[in-house]
């Protein structure tokens, strides 16, 4: 991303196919604290890591539970836009969601990234 400044990881979200069996591992092992939240209709656990970075645990079909970084970005769709003249494929366009905007792309190397743009900035 030539000419902008680094941008940084806001939220880590694990996706699984067991939510129970994974904010247990983590809770245990971690000392993670998890909250229990209503999401779309999705099972979903916000994590508490006492850290600047969120984090949460969704339940999802998901052939293999993944780690999914959000990126807070200045403009998520220009953000979506760069990722996919850089190789990236879309998972999910840009999308208004409660708090703000977020895509998912699929990058070279197999994993995936999501883009943050978060409601309320000046």
């Amino acid at each position: 991303m030539a000419g902008t400044s680094p941008k940084p990881l806001v939220h880590l979200e694990l996706h699984t196919e067991n939510l129970g069996r994974a904010g247990a591992f983590y809770t245990r092992v971690c000392g993670w604290r998890a909250e229990r939240l209503a999401a779309a209709g999705r099972s979903y656990q916000a994590l508490d890591w006492d850290g600047e970075v969120g984090g949460g645990i969704v339940e999802c079909g998901t052939g293999r539970s993944l780690w999914l970084p959000y990126v807070e970005v200045d403009e998520v769709e220009a953000a979506t836009e760069r990722a996919v003249a850089a190789g990236a494929s879309v998972i999910f366009d840009p999308r208004e969601g409660p708090a703000g905007w977020r895509s998912v792309v699929a990058v070279p190397d197999g994993a995936e990234l999501a883009f943050w743009e978060p409601k309320g900035r000046e």
